[in-house]
């Protein structure tokens, strides 16, 4: 189990330097320069107004979460769901979807709130944001569908062997678990209580009171996640003039990237670069966007993620001291 979870982070993170590598191997010395000069002389104020609009989308996602965990008769502190949240980020970091994990062992801790009905309600969040980034990549087939294809599908496109293969392996993989499923085995029953607490937290939308509430929250969140991708574009000269026909690809192409590499390091900068380039903009600057976008975000991420990690004991412990 050790090696696996050492795989899992090594992997991402090991794709994430070769893709820095490609970067750099790519680029001139004058282009590195210059890249290093954009970042430096970047404007800060669009930098820092990407950070509030990154912040505000994850105390949005905060506040959601307690919709869906009301209707299981769970009320945790707001301040609990922010700061879980925050600590699931920075995990992400190390561990691609570690984060989900901590977040609802963290909320039975210090809220008493069931890991399997908690976790559904992550998976339910999850397949929300599923259905927002599909939106998303809707949008940007609309306005670039040539460009957003052969990016996705040009470069590695599955031949038919492979597509029967990974409908081969599902297969096999459903009707053994089937298959198991149906023999006697002591953990049975725990499974099954655990498999029916996680569908509780799965469909606690269907019981929800405020559905127009969380809906609306997620268009928050999915409008603060571009709006803090779009502002990025003032900080390097060169990109001033990008509309939402580059941006909504790029920002796409991005998000893609994020659940490649542990937090996108390396690819989300390479990816972004990719599409921008397409519309004219020269290489440097294109690395350039990508590199503040990636930097700022992260920088957020992992000072408002220790900060959390640190004051989630310290707040519980003031509220268990006032209740004592």
């Amino acid at each position: 189990m050790r090696l696996r979870a050492l795989l899992k982070t090594l992997i991402p993170l090991s794709v994430g330097i070769l893709f820095i590598y490609l970067s750099v191997r790519q680029t001139t010395a004058e282009q590195q320069q210059e890249i290093w000069f954009n970042f430096k002389k970047a404007d800060l104020k669009f930098v820092f107004l990407s950070v509030l609009f990154g912040f505000l989308s994850h105390l949005s996602r905060a506040y959601r979460w307690l919709y869906l965990l009301k209707p299981l008769g769970y009320q945790p502190k707001f301040i609990n769901s922010v700061l879980t949240v925050f600590v699931a980020y920075i995990a992400n970091l190390g561990i691609p979807r570690s984060g989900e994990v901590l977040r609802a062992s963290l909320l039975w801790n210090y809220e008493k709130v069931p890991f399997d009905k908690s976790f559904g309600t992550i998976v339910l969040e999850r397949l929300v944001d599923l259905i927002f980034l599909a939106l998303v990549v809707g949008i940007a087939l609309i306005l670039q569908f040539d460009l957003i294809y052969s990016t996705l599908f040009g470069a590695s496109r599955l031949d038919l062997y492979t597509v029967l293969l990974f409908i081969g392996s599902g297969l096999l993989l459903f009707f053994g678990v089937k298959y198991f499923w149906k023999r006697s085995f002591s953990g049975k029953a725990r499974i099954q209580n655990f498999v029916e607490g996680l569908r509780d937290g799965i469909l606690s939308f269907r019981s929800m009171e405020h559905k127009w509430a969380f809906v609306a929250h997620s268009v928050f969140i999915w409008t603060m996640y571009i709006a803090m991708f779009y502002v990025i574009k003032w900080t390097v000269p060169q990109t001033f003039g990008l509309g939402l026909d580059a941006i909504i690809p790029a920002f796409v192409v991005g998000a893609l990237a994020i659940s490649a590499t542990n937090g996108g390091i390396g690819v989300y900068p390479f990816g972004v670069a990719l599409v921008l380039q397409s519309f004219g903009i020269a290489e440097a600057p294109s690395l350039s966007f990508g590199w503040i976008m990636w930097t700022a975000q992260t920088a957020m991420v992992v000072l408002a993620g220790g900060a959390s990690f640190l004051l989630l004991p310290f707040v519980n412990t003031i509220k268990s001291s006032r209740h004592g």
